[in-house]
């Protein structure tokens, strides 16, 4: 393979806290790496040093000549007065700055240089660049190219500065962060187009499935230190718990010997003779080993939520609307008990409206909304991150709590709760205003746990979260003895922790979905492929009234049908298992084995169109 990139004992500090030290690795040609570690282990600022936006203190980093080079950045800017299409055009990657000087020269009387400009124009293909930008925004259904800038929310802005990043072709594409405000079918189209192209990537994401699906490799750094797998993020996990095995093995043993050597150093001088001056200094090597950092097994963090009664809430004819766009239209919905509900659709459907209306913080424009007295919320929000910056991480917890209950006598200090949540000691006297985005973000979720709430409302809580932190979130939500609405764009997540959804279509359209998102979305594509193909047939009514919102009754007509049709289905399946009985008999004579077997497949045609009519006439009415 062709080395692309090459880092060699790379160090990086601020101050006294080192990042990592003398880390090396290489990619090249085709590689596909996913880059993991905790927050505050120094992710992004790798990322930036190897973009050349940070610089570094001891190490050297060599690009392959002439390598294209793109990066997005986790937090993207531009000027806000610019639009869509100009920041496209706005940084300085050499294919812009070329037709930045190409535009130059046909201003300058004579156009010196234009020849060598040309041939230059058309190696780079700078001449459809433009093009290439308004296909790739429209592929990521940005299509008002003349919108400005500081209109775009944060999932239009960070689509901007992906196209931004893919219009350029790289050959090496560093990405940090990239699903994080797309949504669901923005991330899988992302996953499509990196699959489908040559590129070699490097990536931060804490997006499992689409680490899975999209690299090949995984480097970590922990500890300071860096590791590498051969393999994706399902390979990584089983060799990672193998080091750590591993690593444990050695400073159990290292412990043991430590103890016995410890008792040997302690004696009198006299008692050790020059000749054991070797044995003295293996002494110091071995404490290293045995004071080393151990890997223990996450210990399951059972909280006692506060009682919880049996009135939850009650959504009863919730309209809502702004301008044109509709976000609640006659939604009515009764919560009930220990209830885990995820929230899915694209942005701009209302997700976060919603929310925002549960918490009292926005009104329906009609309808009402009944609150259970027992209920104590638990709000994480996308705005919630606020903190007075001179505190030390320890004050934020304590000044809301002490201690928390685990139930059954048992307690946590607000130092244990901190540390579970993998903030160590060290970090927990630290100022806020040292954290990593983060680890501010870790914090924040602990600020809304330790209130001890019997109802959580995560209103895209894994942005910015490490994927050792959504772990840990994950574990504690599944033992959570109390009602949880997670808004999430990560499909691992809601898979682990939801068990229905509510999926907010647009214009008010909300379906309640039985199973969590790989569920759904298995639904999706089985609905998606039989409307195709019925589609596809020929004499077949293909025009149907379009209905912006179908949470309608069914008509008279429709309630007949929908009827006959449970009659028409559970026939057709007693045909279907009598024929599959008599098949396997072997008491069929010949002429009777052929009649079925031509009889069996029309009947599963039958069945399958007959159930998802019946799919259809069932949505009506949710």
């Amino acid at each position: 393979m062709v080395p692309y990139l090459q880092v060699e004992n790379l160090t990086k500090s601020f101050g006294d806290l080192v990042l990592f030290q003398n880390i090396s690795f290489g990619i090249a040609e085709g590689q596909r790496i996913g880059l993991i570690a905790k927050n505050g282990s120094g992710k992004t600022t790798l990322l930036n040093i190897l973009a050349d936006k940070e610089g570094y203190d001891e190490g050297k980093i060599t690009y392959r000549r002439d390598l294209r080079v793109g990066y997005l950045e986790q937090s993207p800017h531009y000027p806000g007065e610019l639009t869509v299409l100009e920041a496209c055009f706005y940084h300085g990657t050499p294919v812009v700055e070329l037709i930045k000087e190409y535009e130059r020269c046909m201003e300058t009387p004579g156009n010196p240089g234009m020849d060598d400009l040309l041939a230059r124009m058309e190696h780079e293909k700078a001449w459809d660049y433009e093009r290439r930008a308004k296909q790739i925004l429209s592929q990521l259904k940005i299509r008002d190219f003349n919108q400005p800038i500081k209109n775009l929310s944060g999932g239009q802005l960070k689509r901007v500065a992906l196209a931004n990043v893919l219009i350029t072709e790289p050959d090496l594409l560093i990405m940090d962060e990239p699903t994080n405000h797309l949504d669901l079918d923005m991330t899988e189209w992302l996953e499509e187009y990196l699959n489908r192209g040559k590129l070699s990537l490097l990536m931060v994401t804490h997006d499992r499935y689409f680490l899975d699906r999209v690299c090949s490799e995984i480097i970590e750094i922990d500890n300071r230190r860096i590791y590498s797998y051969k393999g994706n993020y399902s390979y990584y996990l089983e060799k990672r718990q193998e080091r750590i095995d591993a690593a444990n093995a050695e400073t159990a043993r290292a412990n043991n010997l430590y103890r016995t050597e410890l008792e040997w150093m302690r004696r009198m001088p006299q008692a050790r003779g020059h000749k054991a001056r070797y044995r003295e200094e293996a002494f110091y090597e071995l404490e290293k080993v045995a004071k080393r950092r151990t890997y223990d097994a996450q210990v399951k963090l059972d909280v006692k939520a506060a009682y919880i009664g049996s009135k939850i809430f009650e959504a009863d004819h919730l309209c809502k609307s702004f301008g044109d766009l509709k976000i609640l239209d006659d939604f009515s919905y009764i919560f009930s008990r220990y209830e885990k509900m995820g929230i899915v659709g694209n942005n701009g459907t209302g997700k976060s409206t919603f929310i925002k209306i549960l918490m009292g913080l926005e009104k329906p424009d009609s309808g009402r909304l009944d609150i259970g007295e027992t209920v104590r919320f638990g709000y994480y929000s996308q705005e919630g991150l606020q903190f007075d910056e001179q505190m030390k991480v320890i004050d934020v917890i304590t000044d809301i709590a002490e201690v928390i209950e685990l139930g059954n006598g048992k307690r946590l200090t607000a130092s244990q709760f901190l540390q579970h949540f993998l903030f160590t000691p060290e970090t927990q006297h630290s100022y806020v205003y040292k954290l990593s985005g983060g680890e501010r973000r870790r914090l924040y979720l602990c600020t809304v746990l330790m209130r001890n709430p019997n109802f959580l409302v995560l209103d895209e809580p894994t942005n910015d979260l490490d994927i050792v932190t959504l772990q840990v979130l994950e574990e504690y939500l599944q033992s959570f003895k109390g009602c949880v609405i997670v808004v999430s764009h990560d499909r691992y997540f809601m898979d682990k922790v939801v068990d229905h959804l509510l999926v907010f279509k647009g214009q008010g359209d909300i379906r309640d979905f039985p199973g969590n998102y790989t569920d759904y979305r298995e639904w999706k594509l089985a609905k998606e492929e039989h409307e195709r193909k019925a589609a596809a047939k020929p004499k077949e009514e293909k025009t149907k009234r379009v209905r912006t919102n179908e949470r309608r009754r069914m008509t008279f007509k429709e309630r007949k049908e929908f009827e006959q049709l449970e009659v028409e289905i559970a026939g057709l399946e007693s045909e279907k298992k009598a024929i599959e009985e008599a098949l396997c008999s072997g008491t069929l004579s010949v002429d009777e084995l052929t009649e079925k077997s031509k009889r069996l497949p029309v009947l599963n045609d039958e069945l399958d169109e007959k159930t998802m009519r019946w799919l259809e006439l069932s949505e009506i009415e949710g």
